[in-house]
């Protein structure tokens, strides 16, 4: 089986592994996609901490979880989002107002919806978690 997505395949097991109360799981590839959302989760205590091993086959992640992730997923397709319409987007993602973070890929990197909208920055959506 092939996959499209690895960053969505990383999420998916990531939630996959909450839902029954893992500690630790393995995600195969290192990725700058895959590192950058890891370290927002990270700073959002949604991971206590990741590790990364390189070897000759891409590498693995070693993601140590916090069980505090509710749900978490990559967004497809990737929307355009201007500021103006993050509201729009994290009413359709997320819980409620205030509730997790939509991570969003712009000029100056991957960064929450809170963090694009005080930069006055749009971008495209990669994912949301809460």
């Amino acid at each position: 089986m092939t996959n499209n997505d690895p960053l969505a395949a990383c999420l998916s097991k990531i939630d996959n592994a909450e839902k029954v109360s893992k500690s630790e799981i393995s995600v195969m590839g290192i990725s700058n996609m895959k590192k950058n959302v890891l370290e927002i989760l990270k700073k959002h205590k949604y991971v206590a901490d990741v590790e990364y091993k390189e070897d000759s086959r891409g590498g693995e992640i070693v993601i140590k979880l916090s069980s505090l992730v509710n749900k978490c997923g990559a967004i497809k397709p990737r929307y355009n989002v201007t500021v103006s319409d993050i509201e729009k987007f994290e009413q359709r993602y997320l819980p409620a107002k205030g509730f997790g973070f939509l991570i969003i890929s712009t000029s100056q990197g991957l960064l929450t919806n809170e963090e694009a909208k005080e930069k006055n920055l749009g971008g495209k959506l990669i994912a949301y978690c809460y």
